[in-house]
């Protein structure tokens, strides 16, 4: 999905979004995070070419239409573009959005962007990946993600399947984004010697586009005889690669990753054949923006903000217990959606198919 500076998402205008709200809001009550200072408010995307960023924009979306006093909602996506990133910031605030929730895929690269719509009096609030700074002087809030536990949830996992050790792979986002490096500080915390890292340090760049994946894993496959566990915080984008270690004789090694119904249909259909293919995930927290959402409006229209800073994601599924999920698997649904959002999963498969 590639929409620009400006472009409504999938129900276009502002007077068909405003109708809706309005609507869904006669069954219920208005949040305490929505004022009653009208408002606009977009969200901009370092990368949004994946169905994770699509029906995220799409829970954000559903988020901020909870609040009566939010006069429009908009979409850019910086198509892994750091420069077009800065851009997308710049010219929504120069159009006049009046709060604007950041993924800022490139880090530190877009703090003084961040930093400089901040000081012009707009509400700006990055969220899920750090771009640095503070929060009260360069941009209004951080909503982070407690990447770290999901780091210890995956390595007491591993721990638990290959308690002597193993050949570990990681794979993460782009290069030095702080989501990795959060989930590779909490899988070292649990994690002894036995347990070695075959992948680049600190993990093998993938930008989350699953292209781009399929390309690196197949490259760590063919490079590496021994793959006990792949660790990867956006499990879908393993599925087009995974098959390789069967083309070559090889079982599928454990994943410790984040779920997606993609994944969770793969295993069901593999697992059979493949004796060490075992699965954990951990919730693809794509409800993340949501917490994101509510501090950008409760700043921008005189609400209440939430008194959370930080997403905590739960684990979602494993294989092996059966505890808190068995695999789940909606074969009869799109694979590109996730089945621990909040977002329903029809309500997902219309986003993901909106062009």
């Amino acid at each position: 999905m590639r929409i620009s500076v400006g472009q409504k998402l999938a129900l276009g205008a502002a007077s068909t979004v405003m109708a809706l709200a309005f609507s869904n809001l006669t069954q219920a009550e208005t949040p305490s995070w929505c004022g009653p200072k009208k408002a606009s408010i977009a969200l901009l995307d370092g990368y949004g070419g994946n169905s994770w960023r699509q029906v995220t924009t799409a829970s954000g979306k559903q988020e901020a239409l909870k609040c009566p006093s939010i006069t429009s909602y908009e979409y850019a996506d910086g198509q892994g573009d750091t420069q077009k990133s800065i851009s997308d910031i710049k010219a929504m605030a120069a159009k006049g959005i009046d709060a604007l929730v950041v993924f800022p895929d490139a880090g530190q690269a877009m703090l003084p962007a961040i930093t400089s719509v901040y000081k012009s009096g707009k509400v700006i609030v990055p969220y899920r990946v750090s771009a640095g700074g503070k929060a009260g002087v360069n941009y209004t809030q951080f909503v982070g993600d407690d990447f770290k536990t999901d780091g210890r949830n995956w390595g007491e996992w591993i721990k638990s399947i290959l308690p002597k050790g193993g050949n570990l792979l990681f794979l993460s986002g782009p290069a030095g984004n702080s989501q990795g490096l959060d989930e590779l500080e909490g899988l070292k915390s649990v994690l002894g010697p036995e347990y070695k890292f075959i992948n680049p340090e600190p993990f093998d760049v993938t930008n989350w586009d699953p292209a781009l994946t399929q390309k690196v894993l197949t490259a760590e496959i063919a490079k590496n005889d021994k793959i006990d566990v792949i660790v990867s915080d956006f499990g879908p984008s393993l599925v087009g690669a995974l098959p390789l270690f069967e083309k070559s004789g090889r079982s599928i090694p454990a994943l410790a990753t984040s779920d997606g119904n993609s994944l969770g249909c793969f295993w069901t259909d593999h697992q059979k054949n493949n004796p060490d293919f075992k699965l954990f995930t951990v919730s693809t927290e794509n409800d993340n923006a949501r917490l994101a959402v509510q501090w950008a409006v409760a700043e921008a229209t005189g609400g209440k903000p939430p008194e959370e800073t930080t997403f905590k994601g739960p684990v979602f599924e494993n294989s092996v217990t059966g505890k808190p999920n068995p695999v789940k698997c909606r074969a009869d649904l799109p694979g590109q959606i996730y089945l621990s959002a909040e977002l329903s999963a029809e309500e997902q498969t219309k986003a993901i198919n909106t062009k």
